[in-house]
Formats: C-alpha cells, structure tokens, sequence
C-alpha cells in the first residue's frame, strides 16, 4: 500500500526561516557542547586520561563525537 505524501514542495518564508533559526540554534548547542568537552579532557593530566583510555592526541576526535556523533 503507498503511502500518500501532501507535500507539494512549496514552505513559506516563516516555516523556511524559522527552520533555518532552528537549524543554526542546534549548531550553537552542538559547538558549545564541543567546546566544552575540549575544555574538560584538556584540563585532565595525562594519568587520568590514561585512566579513561584516551590520549592527548584523542582530545579533538572525542569531544567532536560527544557533540557531533560519530562520521
């Protein structure tokens, strides 16, 4: 059975900007979550990201997955 889909490929101004807003919003939470788990890791010594299982040179990779998800 097909699924009937209503959209005909038109959004107004309001719903494209307001996706848009939205859109810009979310990156803004995802860079700070970024930022901030950068700050965390790099304030620990290396014994203790030892203990994590993290290197120095995993800083960056880790606090873009915890924000942005694995790519």
């Amino acid at each position: 059975m097909a699924l009937a889909n209503s959209y005909n490929g038109s959004y107004s101004f309001t719903e494209r900007l307001s996706s848009f807003v939205k859109g810009v919003q979310e990156f803004r939470q995802r860079r700070r979550v970024f930022h901030q788990t950068l700050r965390e890791l790099n304030a620990l010594t290396s014994r203790e990201l030892a203990d994590l299982g993290l290197s120095r040179s995993m800083i960056t990779r880790v606090a873009a997955e915890a924000a942005f998800g694995d790519k």
